[in-house]
């Protein structure tokens, strides 16, 4: 293993000129960095973290609260870690992933452990039981989603309520007037998940501005509860030509039992959903769909808790604007609705 004094040794300095290139302590000119960092690259060295770590106060890692319960789509969850430990690693940390549903405990042990210089929080709830935690200590965080009362947080995430508006303008633009919502599974509504209950919050306002009827049906997914929830909402409302489909696990299962049903779409009943491209472009029938910009909710919370790191950020809510993309899925309401 290469040490930091043959590091000195090869670009001609002392060993403590090479250390304070590497904790940037102290001001050197820009040709004695130049020639540290060649010496580095070319003989591999690789400062000690514990060492770094001591030396700095810093352990150079983020924490990643990633809550990994059944009744959500682990592959956006995932996907959204993987982009966080990704564009982490360009500034130089890595990330801590907990995944166990620890809530305020997790909080405390990262904050009075020192594992982590920061914190990245997602599966927010409304009013999340972690916030007061987090509100009162000085250690930087991030929140991707937003509770009810983001005061004093920093926070990033899709702009669900209007990713909601924009699948109820959709349809109503086609012509539908009944709307069925197929949501998540029931305990996602019931632990108040800021992103579900905005999506259907900004559906229903855009909605009644619309002239639409909303029927909301959680659904746990799979082919027997969703075949279930769709009996209910054909029974309750017959007319129903619009669905919004926000379940990535119920989508194959709602297609195939319409066809079933002998109702085509987009003939008979359009179908939106709030999904990964993937889900959407792999489905059966191609569907008009918000994507879930997973990558870059997770690049921007990097950014923003680096910045926090490094004492130039600040609080702020940063909400990304929807795209619906058209594809086979919708089209004009049937003329006997």
């Amino acid at each position: 293993m290469v040490t930091l004094a043959e590091v000195a040794q090869h670009a001609g300095v002392s060993a403590s000129t090479v250390s304070y290139v590497l904790s940037g302590k102290r001001s050197i000119s820009a040709e004695t960095r130049q020639r540290v960092e060649l010496s580095i690259r070319e003989l591999g060295y690789h400062p000690n973290a514990g060492a770094r770590a001591l030396a700095s106060s810093r352990s150079n890692i983020i924490a990643l609260m990633v809550p990994l319960r059944t009744d959500m789509y682990v592959p956006v969850m995932m996907e959204i870690a993987i982009a966080v430990a990704t564009h982490a690693r360009t500034f130089g940390y890595d990330v801590l992933l907990l995944t166990g549903e620890e809530g305020p405990d997790a909080v405390r042990r990262v904050t009075g452990s020192g594992l982590a210089d920061a914190m990245i929080l997602m599966d927010v709830e409304l009013d999340d039981e972690r916030l007061p935690l987090l509100r009162r200590t000085d250690q930087p965080s991030v929140l991707i989603g937003l509770p009810a009362d983001t005061s004093g947080l920093t926070c990033v995430d899709l702009d669900f309520g209007a990713t909601g508006a924009l699948c109820a303008e959709h349809l109503a633009v086609l012509g539908h007037r009944d709307i069925a919502v197929i949501g998540e599974a029931p305990a996602v509504y019931e632990r108040h998940t800021g992103f579900a209950e905005r999506t259907l919050d900004g559906l229903r306002s855009r909605a009644r501005e619309l002239g639409l009827r909303v029927l909301h049906r959680p659904c746990e997914g799979g082919f027997d509860a969703m075949s279930l929830t769709l009996a209910r909402v054909f029974d309750e409302r017959p007319g129903t030509t619009g669905f919004v489909v926000q379940n990535e696990s119920a989508v194959e299962p709602l297609l195939a039992l319409l066809r079933r049903q002998r109702r085509a779409v987009p003939e008979d009943v359009s179908v939106i959903a709030i999904c990964p491209d993937q889900v959407a472009t792999q489905a059966s029938v191609r569907l008009t769909s918000v994507a879930i910009p997973a990558q870059e909710m997770g690049r921007q919370a990097v950014e923003m808790v680096i910045a926090k790191l490094e004492g130039r950020g600040s609080v702020e809510v940063a909400l990304i604007a929807p795209e619906l993309t058209i594809r086979a899925s919708t089209g004009p309401a049937p003329a006997s609705a």
